[in-house]
C-alpha cells in the first residue's frame, strides 16, 4: 500500500476513534449530572449506540465500502449505447431491458439506508443480465459495474427469483396449441404438440453425493429437461436432477408426464389415423419410453417406411435441440461450470429458459457469434447419448405404425 494512502487511512480511524472516545465521555458526563432523569445501564448503551452511528454516517464512506467507479453504467451504457451494443452484451435491446425491470421492480426495489444508498432495479438487473451471458467471474463483473464481488452473487440470485416468481407461469407455457400443432404438421408431423428432450449443464463437483452428479462423459452436471414448441420456445422445463440418471427416470418423475398420462396437458383433440384413435403426441429421442401420446424414431433394421418416418419426426424434433443450442449460446452461464449451491442451480437455470422465451417472443436478434463463442466449450463439455428405452405400449405401437404407413 503507497505510504500516503496509509497515513490517511490511519488518520481517518483514529479521528474516528477519538471522536467516540469524546462522544462516549460526553454522554457519561451528561448522565452523571442529570440528577431527575436516571437512565438504566441498556438505555445509555442503546443511546451510546445511536449517536456512535450518527457519527460515523457522517465519517467518509470509504471506511465500510471500497469506494468503485459507476461511470461506465451511469453515463456510457444509459445514455451512450444504441441498440447494438446491448443486443451483443446484454442479449437484448434497451426497450426490451427497460421493460423487464418494469416487471420486476416491485420485487427488487430496496430502500436506502443510512449508510448507502440501495443500487437501482435497472443495474440490479444489468449485473445478473451481465453475468448470466458472458463467462466473467464475479470480480470481473464487479468491476466491471463498481460493486463488490458478494454483492455480485446476491444480486444474481435476487434477479434469477424475481424472475421465476413473476414471469416464469406467464413465460414459459404451452399458448395457443392449435398454433404449435399447425406448426409440426407444417414439418410433416400431424397431431405433434411439442419435442421434448434432455441436456447436460456443466457444474462443480457438489460438497454431497458428488459421484451421482457425473454424467457418462465423465464431467459434473444437472440435467435441463425441455418441452418446446415449432417456434424452439419452452413450454415446459424441469431441472435439477444429477448428471447420472437417465432422461426416461427424469420424465417419469415429472408433473408433464403425469399430465401426459392423464391426458389434461393438451386440450382433447383426437385424429384418426388409417383405423387408429391418435391423441395429441410429443416427440423425443429413443431414450424415452414409447406411449400413446409420445412418438420416438424406430431403431434396429429399418425398411423405407420406417426410415421415412424417423425422418420426419426427426426434423420435427430437431426443434428442442435448436433451442438448447440458442439457449446456452445466448446466456454462456450455462457453459461455465455453474459455481452455485445446488437449490440455486435449478433457479439460474429456470430464469435463463424464461429470459431466453421472452427474448424469442419480442424478435430480439440471435447473433451467430454467440454459437461461435461457446463451440469450444461445446466440446469441452459433449453431451452424453442416454441408452434406448424398448420399453413400448401395444397402443402406442400400433399408432405409430399407422403414421409410417
Amino acid at each position: 500500500m503507497e505510504p500516503e494512502l496509509l497515513r490517511t487511512l490511519l488518520m481517518n480511524v483514529a479521528s474516528t476513534s477519538r471522536m467516540a472516545v469524546e462522544l462516549f465521555l460526553q454522554l457519561q458526563s451528561d448522565s452523571e449530572e442529570s440528577d431527575d432523569d436516571i437512565e438504566t445501564p441498556d438505555a445509555q448503551d442503546t443511546q451510546l449506540l445511536v449517536a456512535v452511528t450518527d457519527v460515523l454516517s457522517t465519517v467518509e464512506r470509504r471506511l465500510w465500502a471500497r469506494e468503485t467507479s459507476t461511470e461506465w453504467w451511469d453515463h456510457i451504457v444509459l445514455q451512450a449505447w444504441d441498440d447494438e451494443q446491448w443486443l451483443q452484451n446484454f442479449r437484448m435491446r434497451k426497450a426490451t431491458f427497460m421493460a423487464l425491470c418494469a416487471e420486476l421492480a416491485p420485487t427488487l426495489r430496496r430502500r436506502d439506508t443510512r449508510l448507502r444508498a440501495a443500487l437501482p432495479v435497472e443495474k440490479r438487473v444489468a449485473i445478473a443480465i451481465w453475468k448470466l451471458a458472458t463467462p466473467d467471474s464475479y470480480r470481473s463483473v464487479a468491476n466491471q459495474f463498481g460493486v463488490g464481488k458478494s454483492t455480485v452473487g446476491m444480486v444474481l440470485m435476487q434477479v434469477c427469483t424475481a424472475i421465476n416468481r413473476t414471469l416464469l407461469r406467464r413465460t414459459v407455457t404451452l399458448g395457443n396449441v392449435q398454433d404449435i400443432v399447425d406448426g409440426f404438421a407444417e414439418m410433416g408431423f400431424p397431431n405433434c404438440g411439442g419435442a421434448i428432450d434432455g441436456t447436460h449443464i456443466p457444474i462443480l463437483s457438489p460438497p454431497h453425493l458428488a459421484s451421482e452428479y457425473v454424467n457418462r462423459k465423465g464431467y459434473f452436471s444437472v440435467v435441463l429437461q425441455a418441452l418446446v414448441d415449432h417456434r424452439g420456445r419452452f413450454t415446459d422445463i424441469y431441472s435439477g436432477w444429477p448428471g447420472k440418471v437417465h432422461d426416461a427416470r427424469i420424465f417419469r418423475n415429472s408433473a408433464l408426464f403425469r399430465r401426459l398420462r392423464a391426458g389434461t396437458f393438451f386440450p382433447d383433440r383426437k385424429i384418426t389415423v388409417g383405423d387408429v384413435e391418435m391423441p395429441t403426441v410429443i416427440l423425443g429421442d429413443p431414450a424415452y419410453p414409447l406411449m400413446p401420446w409420445l412418438m420416438k424414431p424406430y431403431t434396429g433394421k429399418l425398411d423405407r417406411s420406417k426410415d421415412r418416418f424417423n425422418y420426419r419426426l426427426s426434423r420435427c424434433r430437431m426443434t428442442v435441440e435448436c433451442a438448447f443450442g440458442r439457449l446456452k449460446a445466448r446466456w454462456s452461464c450455462l457453459y461455465g461450470k455453474l459455481d452455485l449451491g445446488e437449490s440455486s442451480i435449478s433457479a439460474v437455470i429456470s430464469a435463463c429458459c424464461t429470459l431466453h422465451n421472452i427474448c424469442e417472443g419480442k424478435g430480439e436478434r440471435f447473433s451467430e457469434e454467440w454459437t461461435s463463442e461457446v463451440r469450444r466449450l461445446e466440446a469441452e463439455f459433449a453431451q452424453p447419448e442416454s441408452r434406448a428405452t424398448r420399453k413400448a405400449q401395444q397402443r402406442a405401437s400400433r399408432i405409430r405404425d399407422a403414421l409410417r404407413e
